[in-house]
C-alpha cells in the first residue's frame, strides 16, 4: 500500500496538551507525514488556529486539505 503524497497534513499543537502529544504519536506510529505548528513557539499562528476552531484556543487541530478536525479522536 502506498501512502498518498498529495495531501499535506498540518498539526497545530501546544506543549502542555496531552492530546497534542497523543495525536503526534499516532501520526508517527502510522508513518503519516505531517507539518507541526507548536503555537507556543509560533504565536503568529494563533489567529489561524482560532479561525479553524471557531474562536477557541484549543489543540490539537488537524488540517488535511479542506478537512479540519478539532480535538483528539484516537486512531481509526
Amino acid at each position: 500500500m502506498t501512502q498518498e503524497k498529495t495531501a499535506t497534513i498540518i498539526l497545530y499543537t501546544h506543549p502542555d496538551c496531552n492530546y497534542s502529544d497523543a495525536q503526534r504519536d499516532d501520526f508517527v506510529k502510522q508513518g503519516v507525514e505531517f507539518h507541526e505548528i507548536d503555537v507556543s513557539r509560533h504565536p503568529e499562528a494563533v489567529p489561524e488556529l482560532e479561525r479553524l476552531t471557531g474562536g477557541e484556543r484549543m489543540t490539537p487541530v488537524v488540517v488535511e486539505g479542506d478537512k479540519v478536525t478539532v480535538g483528539y479522536h484516537g486512531v481509526g
